[in-house]
């Protein structure tokens, strides 16, 4: 073996040249035309093959993907044979002209993989995403009206549902992938007409998007931005959410009326250990009906249950003379001045013959009304004064950390009134929020409440209460440790009794997906990416990775990374010290882990290892995102563990045996790279302690290196001498001293074990003479 392939590292394959007449479609109803004629694909499996060799144009994938994509991890039996049918005709399709012993120039094959050589810029998909990227470079430069015009060319583009009636979970994965990314680009090109002066075009544009996308959180306030945009001073009707089914639910932004309940159905996992704050909110209600108000805020991250508490804790004991006004804050809720407080005032007068202060609320938060940016905020304290002069007033504002600025300032002057009027302020929000505290607008509230992660007793409470039968010691401190403290996750795993090494339970999946929902793409697709890197052998999740490894895997430098990651650090979802994320609740890597189809799992291990190898990262960090998944070790990868396994047998020795048992196991791997791969690993288990006698012995039979030979032999022996079967080392040692085929230094060893077996037997047979003796 030449020096060049001994240090070859993981280098991408060289990309053949890309054949410029074909054109395909993958943003609705699959496509391809061929020097503009449409050609005919055919069956549905055919397609997904297509789909998938598009979405990875240029790129050689193996027939393991493309099984995995087509079936998941349950492929028929003929599914090898199947996929030589649909390259078969997919080659007919794509080169009509191509002989039938010809390789083609469109869809080419060697070594057990697979390439579709178009050019990127052809495939629809690609196109919508270089349009994306290029609206990001002029959104970094403010120039908005361009922005716009390649998201206006970047939303033309789609003809329907992408990859519409393509079977698989590729496909189902990719429509997923495709259709949030079309959203997101849908409600960035909403921002980018109000903010360019176009808003009767995004006032029809929303509100066609809030009628498709009834539960998509961002698009009502944007709706509301631009009818205040617009100097409209009508509100806009909020689609009603469906019922939440997590314990740690919303409470619903519709106007409801005293008395009503709230439809978050509160489990007990959400209200563990909150039977003082719940008795607080409650009292505090009963002393805003006797004229003394005041101002609450409940901190705590997502999953603590916040939202609940004020559910369980409100509706059951407001009298029928007091209202309650209720809003909740989203991300977009910083955009439009003073709207949350306009939705509280909205639900406490609903249906009133008062409700004419709503549209005064609404005509002075207008910007067509010419205000400075003070006067609104003192006009609709007045109001709201107004109101609590007539009977008590309670408002709620779940998620005030989403409030704008206006918003935030009139809570703290209407705070400042509480102990004059019965009314009663009452905000959940994350933690350390600075513009709800003393940095900027003094203190806001009497009282803070925090919802800190449960502690381990009453964490094990809970699952007592919960689960459906008690659980046993080490399940019960596999489930406290998997929820990190987080109530509502905790409840989820101890009322499905889930088995951790197991599927994890479905409702738990939907709850963190909607908790990671609020974030924009780019920041739920780094999440997934440190997902995927702390992920270990057997589902194992590790505690974290590093920024720098983010950075690397990502393509994206560190600074960019802790912006997007902001977010989701100050909703607790991870923490970022110095160097290094953590997630803070180990089920949520897991859902992003597992939750990613089976094929792209392993394509994103396999491209992970690539990048942090190419960046001289640490080789036992390749490994394990190799071990990760059933990445499959192909001659590259083979090629780079042989380069650097005597370094991973020093550094991490432990996942070093399972990457090498993996490779002894793969019979097609080239011969000379097995049998170097296999030495090593009988050297470790032995070094381990562990028996490495099959191991040794393969080796030993087949090597030509004489010297190797008589190391593996001596290591048989040794293991059986370790295990006490003196006799059976005994014989190895006698048959290689009388074969005298090995190097003299291992003869030596041989000759000194042969001397040590000698003393055990004898002192054995000494025994058995005295045992014998002592029974006559």
């Amino acid at each position: 073996m030449s020096t060049t392939v001994t240090n070859r590292t993981l280098q991408p394959l060289a990309m053949p040249a890309e054949h410029a007449g074909i054109t395909i479609r993958l943003l609705g109803p699959l496509q391809a035309w061929q020097d503009g004629t449409e050609l005919v694909l055919g069956s549905g499996n055919r397609t997904a093959v297509l789909s998938f060799l598009a979405l990875h144009a240029n790129h050689a994938v193996s027939r393991e993907q493309l099984i995995a994509a087509l079936w998941g991890d349950d492929p028929p039996a003929s599914a090898t044979g199947n996929l030589y049918t649909y390259i078969s005709s997919l080659r007919q399709i794509l080169d009509p002209c191509r002989h039938r012993w010809s390789a083609g120039q469109v869809l080419t094959s060697g070594g057990g993989t697979y390439r579709l050589r178009v050019r990127k810029q052809d495939v629809d998909a690609f196109r919508f995403e270089a349009l994306r990227e290029e609206s990001k470079r002029h959104r970094t430069i403010g120039d908005s009206s361009t922005e716009l015009a390649s998201l206006t060319a970047a939303l033309r583009m789609w003809q329907g549902t992408a990859l519409a009636g393509v079977p698989g979970p590729f496909a189902e994965a990719q429509r997923q992938r495709l259709a949030e990314l079309r959203l997101t680009t849908a409600e960035r090109h909403a921002t980018l007409l109000i903010e360019t002066g176009r808003h009767d075009e995004a006032i029809s544009t929303l509100r066609t998007l809030i009628e498709a996308h009834p539960t998509r959180e961002n698009l009502a306030p944007l709706l509301t931005a631009a009818l205040h945009a617009a100097g409209r001073a009508e509100v806009p009707r909020r689609p009603r959410p469906p019922i939440p089914t997590e314990p740690a639910g919303h409470v619903p932004a519709s106007p409801r009326r005293t008395g009503t309940r709230s439809p978050v159905r509160a489990g007990p996992g959400s209200l563990a250990g909150r039977e003082t704050e719940i008795r607080r909110l409650r009292r505090a209600v009963v002393d805003t009906t006797r004229g003394q108000g005041r101002s609450i805020r409940v901190e705590g991250f997502t999953g603590m249950g916040k939202s609940a508490l004020l559910a369980v804790a409100l509706p059951s004991t407001a009298p029928s003379t007091c209202r309650i006004g209720w809003a909740v804050g989203r991300e977009l809720s910083q955009r439009v001045p003073l709207g949350l407080l306009l939705e509280c005032m909205e639900s406490a007068l609903a249906g009133e013959p008062s409700s004419e202060l709503v549209r005064q609320i609404s005509l002075a938060t207008s910007p067509s009304m010419g205000n400075s940016a003070t006067a609104p905020v003192a006009r609709v304290v007045s109001l709201v004064r107004q109101v609590a002069q007539q009977a008590p007033l309670v408002l709620v504002v779940d998620n005030l950390h989403w409030a704008d600025p206006h918003t935030v300032e009139a809570w703290t002057a209407l705070h400042e009134v509480t102990t004059q009027l019965p009314l009663l302020l009452i905000a959940t929000s994350w933690p350390g929020t600075a513009k709800l505290g003393t940095a900027e607008f003094g203190t806001a509230a009497d009282e803070v409440h925090e919802l800190a992660p449960l502690n381990r007793a009453a964490s094990s409470h809970l699952v007592r209460t919960a689960a459906p039968e008690p659980p046993e010691s080490p399940e019960l401190d596999h489930l406290v440790a998997a929820a990190g403290g987080n109530p509502c996750y905790l409840w989820h795993l101890a009322t499905t009794a889930s088995d951790l090494n197991g599927q994890l339970p479905v409702s738990l999946v939907r709850v963190v997906h909607a908790h990671l929902a609020p974030f924009t793409q780019p920041t739920r697709e780094l999440l997934r990416a440190a997902a995927f890197l702390t992920a270990g052998p057997a589902a194992h999740v590790g505690p974290g990775c590093s920024l720098n490894e983010l950075a690397v895997v990502t393509e994206r430098p560190t600074a960019e990374l802790v912006e997007l990651l902001t977010p989701a650090a100050r909703a607790g979802v991870v923490a970022i010290t110095g160097d290094g994320l953590t997630f803070r609740h180990p089920v949520v890597p897991r859902v992003l882990h597992e939750g990613t189809a089976s094929a792209l799992r392993v394509l994103l291990h396999r491209s992970f290892a690539e990048r942090i190898a190419g960046a001289g990262g640490p080789p036992e960090r390749v490994v394990t995102q190799l071990l990760a998944d059933a990445v499959p070790l192909d001659v590259t990868l083979t090629r780079w563990l042989t380069t650097h396994v005597e370094q991973l047998t020093a550094r991490a020795p432990r996942i070093t045996v399972t990457i090498l048992q993996r490779a002894h196991a793969q019979c097609t791997m080239p011969p000379a790279d097995r049998m170097t791969l296999t030495i090593w690993l009988a050297r470790l288990l032995l070094r381990l302690g562990r028996n490495c006698a099959a191991e040794a012995g393969w080796v030993a039979s087949r090597t030509d290196d004489l010297d190797v030979e008589g190391e593996m032999r001596w290591m048989v022996a040794l293991t059986y001498e370790k295990r006490g079967e003196h006799q059976t080392a005994a014989d190895i040692t006698r048959s290689v001293l009388h074969d005298r085929r090995v190097p003299a230094p291992w003869l030596d060893r041989f000759r000194l074990m042969q001397a040590r077996l000698r003393q055990h037997l004898a002192d054995r047979h000494d025994d058995c003479h005295r045992e014998i003796g002592t029974c006559t």
